[in-house]
């Protein structure tokens, strides 16, 4: 077995079952850690200035038992990513976790922990239902406080990377698309291995298939689930993550746009924040339907949109790719023209 490689064997069903998923929980944690280890982040430090003044401390203690700046933290903080897996979700999964399986879990943990920490863990090992109730608690307060003003453009970045991401295995195969994850991350015939800091392992995927799970938070790093009954998972830094991605919560950035796509096009991609036809697009955009068309198509053919036919309408709307391409134009704006973030 090679040193710091974690390989996960891959069957012809598993090769067939590869797919993505979006793990609001995952995220969660890596913010928890990411508050920890913040010198070492300077891509993420744009968001701990802001995150910083509204963590909610109770909370974030308590789960800062349990995720330490690096090592093991507990399955059950992060349930089975999904295609677009919610925090409500999430959080319901988390509160459903068998007692039996979070005192395992959370003695696992113990492995590492010392002094109060490990006093502390085992209390909560002992009595894991209400430790469970707990650790919903916070877990909510943490996300309500950190994530949730973040999360519809969190969540863009992931749909975009996905879309990416699957883009790649259609054009050029599975190898292709895992070969270009992340530097740590490589394909083999019948293998997907991934180079971790100080840990070892074979995972037979047994026919489950391998979960594909891009993070913003725990950018640049990679980290793996394997251990039964969770889904064997990959986490991988999303895409082309800038230091100002914060600040994309809302649209802005014409200019911005309006260079990369020009302006009538960029005006159509921004006038699609909801199902449009043709003729509505035309009229936001006080342009003619034949040069609306012309916009649409060009978007269309770059993935930044897609469209369908409803009744004798077409209707058009954004991708996730396009979101992303959206907001991610806002958060440069936002950065030309914040004096804070200049050098």
């Amino acid at each position: 077995m090679d040193r710091n490689i974690v390989t996960f064997r891959l069957s012809l069903e598993d090769v067939a079952a590869l797919r993505f998923g979006i793990s609001p929980g995952h995220e969660l944690a890596a913010a928890i850690r990411l508050i920890q280890t913040a010198q070492s982040r300077p891509l993420h430090w744009g968001w701990l200035r802001e995150a910083r003044r509204s963590v909610p401390q109770e909370a974030f203690g308590l789960l800062s038992l349990l995720i330490a700046p690096q090592g093991y933290f507990p399955d059950f903080l992060t349930g089975t990513p999904g295609p677009d897996l919610t925090p409500a979700e999430e959080l319901a999964t988390l509160r459903a976790t068998p007692p039996e399986l979070a005192s395992y879990q959370l003695r696992k943990v113990l492995r590492l922990a010392e002094g109060p920490r490990h006093a502390a863990v085992e209390r909560m090992a002992e009595r894991p239902s209400l430790a469970l109730g707990r650790i919903s608690e916070a877990w909510a307060a943490v996300w309500d406080a950190l994530l949730a003003p973040q999360w519809p453009q969190i969540r863009r970045l992931l749909l975009a990377d996905i879309a990416h991401r699957t883009g790649v295995m259609a054009g050029h195969g599975a190898g292709a698309m895992v070969g270009g994850l992340h530097e740590r991350v490589f394909w083999r015939e019948g293998e997907v291995r991934v180079r971790m800091n100080a840990w070892q392992e074979e995972v037979d995927c047994r026919g489950h298939g391998l979960l594909l799970t891009p993070s913003v938070l725990s950018s640049p790093w990679c980290s793996v689930l394997t251990e039964p009954p969770v889904q064997p998972t990959v986490f991988y830094p999303v895409l082309g993550l800038s230091p100002e991605w914060h600040r994309s919560g809302a649209a802005s950035g014409g200019q911005a746009l309006a260079r990369l796509l020009g302006t009538g096009r960029a005006a159509v991609l921004s006038a699609l924040d909801g199902p449009r036809n043709t003729s509505d697009v035309a009229r936001l955009c006080g342009i003619a339907p034949s040069t609306a068309v012309h916009h649409l198509t060009a978007l269309r053919d770059a993935g930044l949109l897609s469209s369908a036919r409803r009744g004798a309408a077409v209707e058009h709307r954004r991708t996730a790719l396009g979101d992303a391409l959206l907001f991610t134009a806002g958060s440069a704006a936002a950065g030309e023209r914040d004096p804070t973030l200049k050098a």
